[in-house]
């Protein structure tokens, strides 16, 4: 089998802290791995707070998803604090991708990494829009 590998940015433009809870637990007694889409989605929206925008109003444009890549590197526990950095890159006419790392914040060890494909998105219109000017030159 071969595996999807995912290379990071060099520079991420923002990071929060988010205490893994035991709704994000599994069975196993670890980080499930459905909760990771969870958390990082968590983490975009901070993102996007931190520089004045919303999911739904990004300048004037919301925000959709077109695809999703989670690589599991570690496990993590309840109670404990991941690191979310979070980046944009890969800017085009229409969206971006976002680009997150996940890091345990007492030791450093590095949890999963992830990347979503973003579209800018006219939901009453239902049609994608431009970039905005404005978060291009959040990169």
């Amino acid at each position: 089998m071969s595996r999807t590998r995912l290379q990071l940015p060099d520079n991420f433009q923002f990071s929060t802290e988010l205490v893994i809870r035991i709704d994000d637990i599994n069975y196993a007694g670890h980080l499930s791995n459905d909760r990771i889409l969870s958390l990082i989605h968590e983490a975009r929206v901070q993102f996007l707070n931190h520089f004045g925008f919303n999911e739904l109003n990004v300048d004037g444009a919301g925000t959709i998803m077109t695809e999703a890549i989670i690589i599991y590197k570690a496990e993590a526990f309840q109670g404990e604090t991941l690191l979310i950095s979070v980046a944009i890159a890969d800017i085009n006419r229409h969206g971006c991708d976002f680009y997150y790392k996940l890091n345990n914040k007492e030791t450093g060890k590095e949890i999963a990494r992830a990347k979503t494909g973003m579209v800018f998105f006219d939901y009453d219109a239902g049609k994608m829009l431009a970039t905005p000017e404005k978060f291009k030159k959040l990169h």
